[in-house]
């Protein structure tokens, strides 16, 4: 089934915790680059939300969004200043034999100094919350998934018409090639003649052969060859299942190159025309491809 590279999906959950929030959207890249902006407490994850992803996607940019907010998320721990501590004993101590100074430094004394004790708000996830946050990931990455099928859907079908456009004209060049091919040894002939002032005769072999040689040149049967067998298999990747798109991309490449050699062999008005019109169509299948996973 053809998959596109464009997807977009979102989930916001409310639990006790927190609120979370993901947001996920794919566009077209040559591979796949994931792309997170996640809160920094939640980097230890960034492996195992990679792997979810690339259990879904295969080619695209993948740009991921999490957002946490809920006040329980945070909880106050007290934080001691050792340094400042050290200081103050060091300080305490010199006052002490200074001024003959006799008993302990009480703990009170100590503890009445500034900026010692401080009070900080940390970040807390619980197991439950981080499962959920796994949970609601995946649902997004599915969304995403579904909407990447869907135009994939759409562009198969798009596709599978132009490649019986394609059909079509290549079948019409085919029946033109042996009037082509008659008409291109009849002006080989007529420039020979032209040449050498003279008619030439029956009996002018070694001449003849080199125009059956030149006309040969001439012949685009192999190019329509190749061209068919190609849209046979654009035809059959396009069934496939898993990603296509960089096969399509070559297989498009290859028509491309043909119909090309065709163009400078033509020697046809009508052969001509319906070169620039294969071009085109497929120089839109091209388009479409790029956005084929």
């Amino acid at each position: 089934m053809a998959v596109s590279m464009t997807g977009y999906g979102n989930k916001q959950i409310v639990t006790e915790q927190a609120t979370i929030t993901v947001e996920i959207k794919t566009v077209n890249h040559r591979f796949l680059d994931i792309q997170m902006k996640i809160p920094n407490r939640l980097l230890f994850l960034e492996e195992k939300l990679k792997k979810i992803i690339q259990s879904f996607f295969q080619r695209g940019r993948v740009e991921v969004y999490i957002q946490i907010d809920g006040n329980t998320l945070f909880s106050k721990q007290v934080q001691i200043n050792w340094s400042l501590i050290e200081q103050y004993m060091t300080q305490l101590q010199e006052l002490k034999q200074r001024y003959q100074l006799a008993g302990d430094i009480p703990i009170t004394v100590i503890s009445a100094f500034p900026d010692v004790f401080s009070i900080q708000e940390v970040e807390e996830y619980s197991d439950e919350l981080i499962s959920t946050l796994l949970a609601v990931v995946t649902d997004v990455c599915k969304q995403v998934y579904a909407m990447r099928r869907v135009e994939g859907q759409a562009l198969q079908s798009d596709l599978q018409e132009r490649s019986e456009t394609l059909q079509q004209l290549v079948d019409a060049i085919k029946r033109l090639r042996p009037m082509v091919m008659k008409e291109y040894r009849e002006r080989i002939k007529h420039r020979l003649e032209l040449h050498l002032n003279q008619e030439l005769s029956k009996d002018d072999s070694r001449i003849y052969q080199e125009i059956v040689l030149l006309a040969e040149k001439g012949d685009i049967s192999e190019e329509i060859t190749r061209i068919n067998s190609h849209i046979q298999q654009f035809k059959q990747t396009l069934e496939l299942d898993g990603p296509i798109g960089r096969k399509l991309n070559f297989i498009t490449q290859e028509l491309l190159r043909e119909v090309n050699t065709i163009g400078s062999k033509s020697v046809n008005s009508l052969i001509s025309e319906h070169t620039i019109t294969l071009k085109s169509e497929i120089e839109k299948i091209k388009e479409q491809v790029q956005n084929m996973e």
